[in-house]
């Protein structure tokens, strides 16, 4: 899990020698994927001590796209599927990871789905908890909490989407998660002061103090952030449809990160994928999507 594959070192060092080096999280260029949605590759570098290799990130501004969670036993199916799977299953814009998971495919911690609880309980000690889809029309549409200081109730949930997980660092600049020197590739969650939604995957192997302090330090957009499942889970897609069609070609460093042809996929027990709000998310009976099960 921690061995970096070839065909990524050779990623990193084209993203170095394309000119997105280390330059300020200030002055990212950012690729307009569709309105509302954009990505970029960030690296690091000297600024984090060089202990944080490249970021590619995907900038969602959630009034213009929703977000719905999967779980396998939840829509049916015998077992979890790799994320690309899950993309032809679902027609989702952009998937990522959820949270940590039992051996046998429990989800560990709250997991909620069209305001149901998918049968999983809160854990005591994780504090970061990604919602989004309110019940109340006026709340923000997705959101980071932190369990620590904001309130939601498992009975009566505000939102009808949620995922807990760790938070990474809080509101106050604090990183909540130890030094413990494992290093494995991560996919971060976080907000932003205009109430954007970063997804970040790392695309080398990195500690989540590390990644914690670089981003808090270098990122100063970057309000909070929570940790979602890490090592060989850990996973971000976008439709390749949505890359090719959005003009932007294939020349882009990030393209072979994002759309899934550089990278290796394991089985997902959960997913939380991106839909334009203009169309509504296939819900659990849909059958506009192929039904697949098992693994490629």
């Amino acid at each position: 899990m921690n061995r970096l594959p070839l065909r990524i070192v050779v990623l990193v060092a084209g993203i170095w020698a394309s000119g997105l080096g280390p330059v300020s999280a200030q002055d990212l260029p950012w690729d307009q994927i569709e309105d509302g949605l954009a990505v970029t590759v960030w690296e690091p570098g000297a600024s984090c001590r060089d202990q944080v290799a490249s970021l590619y990130m995907v900038k969602v501004d959630p009034e213009r796209f929703r977000f719905s969670t999967y779980y396998f036993r939840d829509e049916g199916l015998p077992a979890p599927l790799t994320i690309q799977e899950w993309q032809r299953r679902t027609h989702a814009v952009v998937l990522f990871n959820a949270g940590l998971f039992r051996e046998d495919f429990a989800y560990l911690g709250l997991l909620y789905k069209d305001g149901r609880s998918l049968g999983s309980k809160r854990h005591p000690q994780w504090q970061g908890l990604f919602v989004a889809e309110p019940i109340d029309p006026g709340m923000r549409k997705a959101r980071v909490l932190d369990l620590a200081v904001d309130s939601f109730t498992d009975n009566q949930p505000s939102y009808r989407e949620a995922a807990q997980s760790l938070m990474l660092f809080d509101r106050t600049g604090k990183p909540r998660v130890r030094h413990t020197g494992k290093q494995a590739h991560q996919t971060i969650v976080g907000e932003d002061g205009s109430g954007n939604i970063l997804l970040i995957k790392t695309a080398a192997v990195v500690t989540l103090r590390d990644l914690a302090e670089c981003l808090r330090d270098r990122f100063p957009t970057l309000h909070h952030a929570m940790a979602m499942d890490g090592g060989s889970s850990s996973d971000l897609l976008i439709g390749g449809e949505r890359v090719r069609s959005s003009g932007v070609g294939d020349a882009r460093p990030w393209q072979p990160l994002v759309d899934g042809s550089q990278m290796v996929h394991i089985p997902l027990p959960s997913v939380i994928g991106l839909f334009p709000r203009a169309v509504a998310a296939p819900s659990q009976g849909d059958k506009a999507g192929p039904r697949r099960s098992g693994h490629q």
